[in-house]
């Protein structure tokens, strides 16, 4: 018996847009960065930061690498920014180290090549480079190689998924991950081909069928928590609970979080506070405390 399409197939082109959208479906959306934007400053004049740190020929394979305070080795996260992998800085994100560096932990925010100059492929490549450096370079600023953890949110969610998806084995490095935080993802490219977006992600059915990680399963094992906000359209969350299965299905058993008062936009703010899901999750796959809730 052959399978049924995705849901998503029915949808008139509208709906569509709304559903897939996220800057469709909350037009406010720069407010929520403006909130952030004091944070983000304070981090960018206070904290010690080696910028623009290359792990590429491309102008965009650059990380910003915050180093804890301390002695001996600390836990490392690093985070992938959203932009349905055509738009946004690394420096738009220094608020995610304001919080993480103060508790012991290494913070290293990444740019990655974006399209529509490059392809989707180069931009999940560059994202695995960015993953491989880390693993083989932290050490030289202070961090842990050992205790490295992920988080990304939305095309930066899926960036996370293809490192736990990746083939490892030819790439002189295998990560030591120990947890990956993946927020308001997108997993499967597909439903992305039928927006407005798709006019600078180009994306094509086997380029598609090459980085749809909701059929790849995992290589590298970790706790794994995937977090989406309540308040999205409710075929984005779906799109956590159908990873979620995948995972199930690759023998994971991974957290998952519906938040109610989040949309896709605000849902960032759960770095600011250190008391939060996103946080005390994060802090649980250092090691430091908390849990993988």
């Amino acid at each position: 018996m052959s399978a049924s399409p995705p849901i998503w197939t029915s949808l008139t082109p509208e709906e569509h847009e709304f559903q897939y959208n996220p800057q469709n479906a909350f037009p406010d959306y720069e407010v929520y960065r403006q909130r952030r934007a004091p944070a983000n400053q304070a981090a960018l004049e206070t904290l010690t930061r080696h910028a623009d740190i290359s792990y590429g020929d491309h102008a965009l394979r650059a990380v910003d690498i915050y180093p804890a305070a301390g002695s001996g080795p600390s836990p490392v996260h690093i985070f992938f920014h959203g932009g349905y992998w055509r738009a946004q800085d690394k420096a738009n994100f220094a608020f995610i180290a304001g919080t993480l560096v103060p508790l012991g932990i290494t913070t290293v925010i990444a740019n990655y090549e974006l399209c529509p100059a490059s392809s989707l492929d180069a931009v999940a490549e560059s994202a695995l480079a960015a993953m491989a450096f880390t693993s083989l370079r932290i050490g030289e600023y202070g961090g842990d190689p050992s205790r490295i953890s992920i988080s990304g949110h939305s095309a930066g969610a899926h960036l996370g998924a293809e490192i736990l998806a990746h083939d490892w084995s030819n790439e002189g490095v295998v990560p030591e991950l120990q947890g990956a935080t993946l927020i308001s993802g997108i997993f499967d490219p597909a439903p992305a081909a039928f927006t407005t977006v798709n006019a600078q992600l180009d994306l094509t059915e086997a380029l598609i069928a090459r980085r749809n990680v909701e059929t790849r399963p995992p290589t590298l094992s970790c706790p794994v928590s995937l977090i989406v906000g309540g308040l999205e359209p409710w075929q984005w969350i779906d799109q956590t609970y159908r990873y979620s299965h995948h995972l199930h299905r690759s023998g994971f058993v991974p957290a998952v979080h519906v938040l109610p008062a989040f949309n896709h936009f605000n849902i960032l703010d759960e770095y600011l506070e250190t008391d939060s899901l996103t946080v005390r999750t994060i802090l649980g796959h250092a090691g430091i405390e908390g849990t993988d809730a």
